[in-house]
């Protein structure tokens, strides 16, 4: 059917070829053959420890729910859980990945099928990367919760030893509903009555086998994914393979657009002014200096030199905060629940602000060195920004003069459509370097 040549061919062929003819054969044979096995592979990984679980969802009405809630769901929203509660409904477990845009909504998705999981006397847990996402899904989905006497726990690495033991009772025995946590979820002594639901936030932020961890907690229980790191869907089939993907691809009605603007260095003064102007209407900022690599001592110390210049020269009177790679987990969760409560007002950061976190009151991101970061980070730090109802801003300083360089800044500036960034992305710096040394998985692929 594919009219493929021999083996033997296609080897001789890519390396002594008689004809640019012969080399086209022989890669056409080549390429099928590897793309195949990757395909096969794929298809391997999803169908692997199927198993049968018990959590079978039989009450599926999650009107209750959606009636509820003080905004009504997009479309979009509404077909992710119509996805999702035909896979629970299923003898199978679920194993899905939702992936949407920053702001999309996810939370709100996962928080019905949660639901519905109560109504069916199952149990769910919600493993979030740092206790202050914890902290933030814990509270926005116990006011979600609250109309329907749902019981949620919160369990993180903080919480004391005697809180931490009734957590732990009212999990195994049952009483909790769902419990809400970090890697503190993972424990050999966190126990379940019946587990049946888990959801992972940030999914990148967790390997497959922590997922694993909290799945052998229940009995096969149904697994969502949840990530707002946009990913070329062609690559999300590669990394994860073992799910199957639902996009949200529609942001809630009344959603801040964020006005993208890309300047060079000459702007700085005029940019300070314009953020001191924001701090004293009582909101907030960041600015985000590169690291492109954790362990350059010069660079965080350019960057820890600036943060000083800003808090003692442009922004003296104001309480600016530093964020860096280095610091101890505490220390970073400190930095970020301060600005949280708007004791810190300028927050300088030479990490990706974690993803996920809220500061409704941030209103301004400014960006230096803009060029050195991948399209798909600048994005998710613009979604950092316009979580709140004040006008939101995102500005990218760059002297770049690079034609490749000043194209990828203007993408920036001309659309907020993380899959089309993403996709530029790809397309600009390749696989490879759109993931970066620390990814692994992906296959070596020679040809194809």
């Amino acid at each position: 059917t594919f009219r493929l040549c021999h083996e033997q061919f296609a080897l001789r062929s890519i390396h002594s070829p008689k004809s640019i003819k012969d080399v086209e054969i022989a890669k056409t044979r080549l390429i099928f053959e590897e793309l195949l096995t990757l395909q096969a592979g794929m298809r391997k990984l999803k169908n692997r420890n199927k198993g049968i679980t018990d959590a079978v969802l039989t009450e599926c009405d999650i009107s209750p729910f959606t009636d509820c809630l003080p905004f009504t769901l997009t479309d979009a929203q509404l077909k992710a859980i119509k996805q999702c509660i035909c896979d629970m409904k299923q003898s199978t477990p679920m194993n899905r990945l939702i992936q949407g845009d920053v702001g999309s909504g996810k939370t709100v998705v996962a928080a019905a099928l949660i639901f519905l999981a109560a109504k069916n006397g199952i149990q769910s847990a919600f493993m979030a990367p740092t206790e202050i996402l914890a902290i933030q899904h814990y509270n926005s989905l116990k006011k979600l919760m609250e109309p329907f006497g749902l019981k949620i726990e919160l369990l993180t690495g903080s919480v004391g030893a005697k809180e931490k033991r009734r957590i732990k009772q009212a999990s195994e025995q049952g009483e909790a509903d769902f419990v809400i946590g970090t890697h503190a979820l993972l424990s050999d002594d966190v126990k379940f009555k019946n587990l049946g639901l888990v959801v992972t936030d940030e999914q990148h932020r967790f390997g497959v086998n922590q997922r694993g961890t909290l799945a052998v907690k229940g009995c096969n229980p149904h697994t969502l994914v949840m990530s707002a790191t946009p990913i070329p869907r062609t690559l999300s089939l590669i990394i994860y393979g073992d799910l199957d993907l639902t996009v949200i691809d529609e942001l809630p009605k009344g959603r801040q657009k964020i006005s993208t603007y890309a300047v060079d260095s000459s702007y700085h003064e005029r940019l300070y002014a314009f953020i001191k102007k924001h701090l004293d209407k009582g909101l907030q900022a960041y600015i985000v200096c590169p690291l492109v690599d954790e362990s350059d001592v010069s660079e965080l110390t350019a960057a820890t030199e600036y943060a000083k210049e800003l808090s003692q020269k442009h922004f003296k009177n104001y309480n600016v905060g530093l964020l860096h790679g280095k610091m101890k987990p505490k220390d970073k969760e400190k930095i970020m629940a301060d600005f949280v409560k708007n004791e810190i007002q300028l927050l300088v950061s030479t990490v990706v602000i974690e993803v996920g976190v809220d500061v409704p009151n941030a209103v301004i991101m400014m960006i230096e060195n803009a060029e050195r970061f991948g399209l798909s980070q600048l994005h998710q730090l613009r979604g950092r920004v316009g979580r709140g109802s004040e006008k939101s801003y995102c500005v990218l300083v760059s002297d770049a003069k690079g034609e490749t360089a000043k194209s990828r800044l203007e993408i920036m500036c001309r659309t907020s459509d993380g899959f089309l960034i993403a996709d530029k992305d790809l397309e600009i710096r390749g696989p490879g370097d759109f993931f970066g040394s620390r990814q692994h998985g992906l296959p070596d692929l020679r040809i194809a």
